[in-house]
C-alpha cells in the first residue's frame, strides 16, 4: 500500500513525465506532416501554368490581369504578366530564396530584390515577395503543434533561428486525405493575423494534387486577390537555363 506522499509524487511522476513522453512525439507528427505537405506541394519535376488574376480593393473596384508561372522543382520560378498592355512583360524570378528578381520593361532593367524589401506588396497584388518565393516551409519553418478538425491537420509554424522571413508565425491546414495544403493564416509580430490564403478547387492532374483556384485576403484593408489557373502541365522538361535574368527580360510573343 502506498502512503499518500509516495502515492501523489507517483501520480506527478506520470502526469508530468507523461506529458514530456508526448510532447516530442507530437512535435516528430507536426513535422513530418509538414514534410509530407512540402512534398505534395513539389512532387512535380517542373510545372507551367496560366494564371487569371482579380485583384479587388476596399470600395470593390476589380483588376484583372493574365500571367504565366514557369517553375522546377522546388527553387526556381518564373512568373511574367501577359495582359493587359500596361504590365505586359513585367516579370518576377527565383533563383534562390536570397535571390529574387523584378524585370520592368519600362526601365529595361533587372532588379534585386533586396532582403529588406520582401514584405512589400508584388505589383499591388495581397502576395508579397516573400509569398511569392515561399514553396518548402520546413526550410524557414518548425511545426510546433499539431491538431485535427474536420478532416484537415493543423498546424503552427514558427520561424527557426535565423530565418529570412517577416511574419511572427502562420498556421496552415491540410487535408488529412491527401496533404494539400488548404490554408495559411499570417501573423504579424503584434501576433495579429493580416492575412489568409485559401486554395480551393482541389483537383489530381497527371497524378499531382493542384489547387487551381487562390484567394489570398489583406484583412486590415480589404482587399483580396484571387488567382485561377488553367492550362496546368507538369514535367514539361525544363531547363535550367529557362530562369535567368535573360529569359526574365525575353519579350513576350
Amino acid at each position: 500500500m502506498f502512503t499518500k506522499p509516495f502515492a501523489f509524487a507517483l501520480f506527478l511522476f506520470v502526469l508530468f513525465g507523461g506529458l514530456a513522453f508526448l510532447q516530442p512525439v507530437q512535435a516528430q507528427n507536426a513535422t513530418a506532416i509538414l514534410a509530407k505537405v512540402d512534398s505534395v506541394q513539389n512532387a512535380f519535376s517542373d510545372m507551367t501554368a496560366n494564371e487569371q488574376m482579380i485583384i479587388t480593393d476596399a470600395s470593390g473596384s476589380q483588376k484583372e490581369r493574365t500571367l504565366r508561372i514557369n517553375q522546377k522543382g522546388s527553387e526556381l520560378r518564373m512568373v511574367r504578366f501577359l495582359e493587359p498592355a500596361d504590365v505586359r512583360g513585367v516579370g518576377f524570378l527565383r533563383v534562390a530564396a536570397d535571390r529574387l528578381y523584378l524585370y520592368l520593361p519600362a526601365f529595361r532593367r533587372v532588379r534585386r530584390i533586396a532582403s529588406s524589401a520582401k514584405n512589400e506588396n508584388f505589383m499591388g497584388t495581397d502576395f508579397t515577395y516573400e509569398d511569392m518565393s515561399q514553396s518548402v516551409y520546413a526550410d524557414d519553418y518548425t511545426a510546433r503543434e499539431l491538431s485535427t478538425q474536420q478532416g484537415q491537420y493543423r498546424l503552427f509554424l514558427e520561424p527557426k533561428p535565423g530565418a529570412d522571413v517577416n511574419y511572427h508565425h502562420l498556421v496552415i491546414l491540410a487535408d488529412t486525405s491527401n496533404y494539400v495544403l488548404r490554408k495559411v493564416e499570417f501573423y504579424d509580430r503584434e501576433e495579429e493575423k493580416i492575412k489568409e490564403l485559401t486554395i480551393d478547387n482541389i483537383e489530381k492532374i497527371d497524378g499531382y494534387w493542384m489547387g487551381k483556384t487562390m484567394r489570398m485576403v489583406s484583412l486590415d484593408d480589404n482587399h483580396e486577390t484571387v488567382l485561377e489557373l488553367s492550362d496546368i502541365r507538369f514535367d514539361q522538361g525544363l531547363s535550367d537555363s529557362d530562369f535567368t535574368e535573360r529569359m526574365l527580360k525575353r519579350p513576350i510573343r
